[in-house]
């Protein structure tokens, strides 16, 4: 069945099934699903659509507005829409700490690194308190696209103190493989995940449309002392991963 078929509206349309958009929204999803629609293949134009369906191009628009923000269609600039590659979900346990290329590794994945921000800086207010840092002491900085099986999956900001990492250019793949040579390695984190939209130099690293769900982890990574040795402020593609926590009954 070609889609111009697929989509004629006796089949489907009905005045009592809710909103036209939802409802169209539901049939282009349907679509997709059955193989009618194939990753990576075009929708038909906006245009197309209205003149199968008699709706309107609003309502036409409005349901793959829909779609994109679901993250199952991407608008491409002056291409038109298309169908995304399904994204194979990645579970990360909340109960150990561990980096992104060990978790990767373990799944058999290889990972790369585009450096975004690399070297020594003038801290921040948040990091002079975070990392316990003196007047006029610099902090280093690690900023990178993170990605795993050559799909990119996180921004990753890390900030350290300079006697934890005095060179942040030696970080090639793993931060925390460098500190468990140092004996530097933070052994325990707190923390914190909050459900964002991406914006738009976010989601054009990550590879999705602005608007896209994401997850924003701040995380405060300690050494066995007890001192702070890591500031992480991390961006992951909300449709790439499931965060896992075990649970405990305690008496």
């Amino acid at each position: 069945m070609d889609i111009a078929e697929f989509l004629r509206p006796e089949s489907w349309l009905s005045r009592t099934a809710g909103p036209r958009y939802v409802q169209l929204r539901r049939r282009l999803e349907a679509g997709i699903e059955d193989g009618i629609l194939a990753p990576n293949s075009s929708l038909p134009p906006e245009r197309e659509i209205a003149e199968i369906t008699d709706l309107s191009r609003v309502t036409v628009r409005k349901a793959i507005q829909e779609l994109v923000r679901e993250g199952t269609v991407e608008q491409r600039q002056g291409s038109g829409s298309f169908v995304r590659e399904p994204v194979t979900r990645v579970e990360q346990s909340l109960s150990h700490l561990t980096s992104f290329t060990e978790d990767m590794q373990r799944r058999g994945l290889e990972t790369t690194s585009k450096w975004l921000e690399r070297g020594l800086f003038m801290p921040s207010p948040e990091e002079v308190i975070g990392l316990g840092l003196a007047a006029g002491e610099q902090v280093a900085r690690i900023y990178r696209l993170r990605e795993a099986g050559g799909r990119p999956m996180a921004l990753e900001r890390a900030a350290l103190p300079l006697d934890i990492l005095p060179n942040p250019t030696a970080v090639t793949t793993s931060l925390y493989e460098l500190l468990e040579q140092s004996g530097t390695r933070p052994i325990r984190a707190v923390q914190k995940i909050s459900a964002i939209n991406l914006e738009a130099e976010e989601a054009g690293l990550l590879g999705v449309a602005e608007g896209t769900a994401g997850l924003r982890i701040q995380r405060t990574s300690y050494l066995q002392s007890g001192r702070v040795a890591e500031l992480t402020r991390s961006i992951y593609r909300g449709d790439a991963y499931d965060f896992v926590a075990e649970l405990r009954l305690t008496h």
